[in-house]
């Protein structure tokens, strides 16, 4: 049985984010990952509070409001095997039932132009999140440390295949408008986007 997963990297906008592309000078600078299609549960690590880029940790994040929800966005999907899903679901459940030990790896985001190695534990920024629950399912290997992982790194890497690319307002106007036409319909709802989206 084969599952699908999603990175979503996104750009916010804010004043940390763009401290951040100073160095990447790439789109987007934040990394996120969900297991299903509705987007329910995206994971990744960032600030706890909107106003305050300075505590952060492993959080839930919506599609829907704070700050993914006007953010410009590049969404992919890859098959996974059963294995690899269960593998990566296990890593992230681990992480959540010791959430108050986590930090946010503030700390690696400022070494990555130094691409100086800095081995802290219990603490991610996104991307080095994203990478290393990917490398736990086995899915990627980015032939690199993942404290120097960068969402551009994620962006190209394979077995992703773009979906989305755009504002995510604008994708959840349309997920929510042929979210209920799909179910009614026995469709698989995020083929159904993916398909309406590519045709405006």
């Amino acid at each position: 049985m084969e599952r699908k997963i999603y990175l979503i990297l996104t750009d916010t906008g804010t004043i940390f984010t763009r401290l951040i592309k100073m160095y990447t000078r790439k789109p987007y600078n934040h990394a996120s990952l969900s297991f299903d299609s509705h987007f329910l549960q995206v994971y990744s690590f960032g600030r706890k509070r909107q106003r305050n880029p300075f505590i952060g940790g492993f959080v839930k994040e919506s599609v829907s409001k704070g700050l993914l929800q006007n953010a410009s966005c590049a969404i992919y999907s890859c098959h996974v095997t059963e294995e690899q899903y269960q593998k990566m679901q296990e890593f992230i459940s681990k992480i959540e039932m010791e959430k108050h030990r986590y930090r946010y790896n503030l700390l690696g985001v400022f070494a990555l132009p130094f691409q100086k190695k800095i081995n802290r534990s219990h603490a991610f920024f996104c991307s080095q999140f994203v990478s290393t629950v990917l490398s736990e399912g086995n899915v990627v290997n980015l032939n690199k440390p993942a404290c120097f992982v960068t969402p551009h790194d994620l962006q190209h890497s394979n077995p992703f295949q773009l979906v989305f690319q755009g504002r995510m307002s604008d994708f959840i106007n349309v997920s929510e408008h042929h979210y209920q036409a799909a179910l009614s319909n026995d469709h698989d709802w995020f083929g159904l986007l993916w398909r309406k989206i590519w045709s405006i």
